[in-house]
């Protein structure tokens, strides 16, 4: 008989982290981390923060370990071990290729004098990762545009990842490898530990897991989400071809209220009947 076992990936801010307006059902947390303790889960939470920040929200929120940890919005992939956060240097060589031999300082230099954008802090950053500040006024696409003709002329393959910072009130525009997505990291992780394509389920709730949401892996997309995600996202899945593999958690799903990790477990529910009974 096979054992059944399930690769649950969530992001952190406003999915399982309850920094949003929203309230938190005062069970979600509790009972999202007793399912984490499962043996037959494995737990990866899937980020814009990078390291420290993760370690961090861990502390602070009460959050269970993972197992592994897909960080700078997809450019980074640690496993724990004991407390150690260990790189996993084969999708480092895997992404390396996308940028045409270009490093960071080179593709800074390249876009330094693109209009309205302004460069993250240096913690922000890493080696496949260009991160900036984009005020909300300013027309995003126009900006995204410009950006990718400059790339697309130095022959460097990039994905250009927008999301909003809502308590900052700031846009975020990320320039990453175009296979440093959390798609392509999720992907990359379930096949380099052997997990089925049924085995994986995704949870999100902003722009930076639309392509994720928008894909064929099973995804929750977390009550607590901006209407305007939700319609993004759903509107993704449908053209994508896949809206039987995005589910919107409900105000009433598991008794609970839909927000931030009950809307995870409440994707659970929906996608593994195997392990509801440990919900």
């Amino acid at each position: 008989m096979t054992e059944h076992r399930l690769l649950l990936c969530t992001d952190m801010d406003r999915t399982v982290i309850p920094n949003g307006e929203q309230p938190e059902h005062p069970q979600a947390r509790p009972r999202f981390s007793d399912f984490c303790k499962q043996p037959e889960v494995t737990l990866a939470y899937v980020t814009g923060r990078h390291q420290q920040l993760v370690k961090q929200a861990i502390t602070d929120y009460q959050l269970p370990e993972p197992a592994f940890a897909i960080t700078d919005v997809g450019s980074k992939i640690y496993q724990i071990v004991e407390n150690n956060w260990l790189e996993l240097e084969s999708w480092e060589k895997h992404i390396d290729n996308d940028w045409n031999g270009n490093n960071h300082q080179q593709l800074q230099h390249l876009l330094n004098d693109v209009p309205h954008l302004s460069l993250q802090e240096p913690s922000k950053q890493n080696t496949h990762k260009l991160s900036y500040y984009l005020p909300l006024h300013v027309d995003q696409n126009s900006v995204i545009e410009q950006m990718e003709k400059r790339l697309k002329a130095k022959d460097i393959d990039a994905s250009l990842i927008w999301s909003i910072d809502e308590p900052n009130d700031i846009g975020l525009l990320d320039v990453l490898p175009r296979n440093a997505t959390k798609l392509h990291a999720i992907e990359f992780l379930q096949q380099h530990l052997g997990y089925r394509h049924n085995e994986v389920i995704f949870a999100g709730d902003s722009g930076n897991d639309l392509p994720v949401l928008g894909s064929s892996v099973a995804s929750v997309l977390v009550a607590n989400a901006s209407d305007e995600i939700k319609q993004a996202a759903q509107q993704l899945a449908e053209n994508n071809g896949y809206a039987d593999a995005l589910f919107l958690a409900t105000e009433t799903g598991l008794n609970m209220n839909g927000n931030y990790s009950a809307g995870v477990l409440e994707g659970v529910w929906h996608f593994a009947p195997n392990f509801r009974d440990k919900l």
